[in-house]
């Protein structure tokens, strides 16, 4: 007998969400290529293929497809949902003229950091980061932020599901360093990321809250040779923590 309590997939809903993700990834590929790289006949590929083409999720360039425009109206139907997207952009792209670096707001979904909005200044860096980027939470500040301001039973459940890999020697991979790590982070109000996640960048980021539940968080970024000293240690974090309180307070009017 199944267990109804069980999580079931159905595997035509995974290979076409498998094909979505391929083509986000490459920015457009063959049904040969597409088929070699998820393991599936050409023949399964064409079909999911004409499916999303049909449906307008995938458009064919001779034999190339790629995603289609859809996708920005499912992003902005998403961000409609967050009733404090427009306050948020409003004080990051005011920060960042304040700041002239990369400024960023992530938010958490299933238990990983996703950029909702990014924007930068004069000085700003270049980073692999986007809109829809889905990070570990342990190792970049806006995560470390939000899991500091979780209830405990949340951010063990994200650790346990997700761990603490290691990406450069600084990240913080010891289970009880973290905890001591977001202890310190509750009590006065902001995260730093160390290089921990890329060598030669560092962060700093505050969590914004409402009703006490967590709801994101917003960083700035840029280069460890400008980051460094009273402007990294205490500037940038009163500058992030004091956008931080603007949003919540706003938050509540919107």
């Amino acid at each position: 007998m199944v267990d109804e309590s069980e999580s079931r997939t159905v595997e035509a809903v995974q290979t076409a969400l498998n094909i979505i993700q391929y083509l986000q990834e490459r920015d457009g590929a063959g049904i040969t290529e597409i088929a070699e790289a998820l393991g599936h006949s050409k023949g399964t590929i064409h079909s999911h293929m004409a499916t999303l083409e049909q449906n307008e999720y995938v458009v064919n360039d001779n034999g190339t497809y790629r995603l289609s425009l859809r996708y920005l109206k499912l992003g902005e139907t998403v961000k409609r949902r967050l009733n404090t997207y427009d306050v948020v952009c409003n004080e990051l792209d005011e920060l960042a003229a304040e700041s002239d670096e990369l400024v960023q707001f992530a938010t958490t979904e299933h238990g990983r950091a996703v950029y909702v909005y990014k924007t930068g200044g004069k000085k700003a860096v270049q980073t692999a980061s986007s809109v829809g980027t889905r990070e570990y939470m342990h190792c970049i500040s806006l995560g470390k932020a939000m899991l500091a301001h979780m209830s405990k039973e949340q951010a063990d459940e994200i650790i346990n599901d997700h761990g603490l890999p290691e990406f450069t020697d600084t990240t913080i991979t010891d289970r009880e360093e973290l905890n001591e790590e977001l202890y310190t982070i509750r009590e006065r109000g902001y995260a730093f990321d160390r290089e921990e996640k890329i060598n030669g960048l560092r962060c700093v980021a505050a969590p914004i809250k409402a009703d006490n539940e967590i709801i994101g968080a917003i960083s700035i970024s840029g280069p460890a040779s400008r980051f460094e000293g009273e402007l990294y240690e205490e500037k940038l974090p009163k500058m992030v923590t004091r956008s931080a309180n603007v949003i919540e307070i706003n938050s509540q009017f919107s």
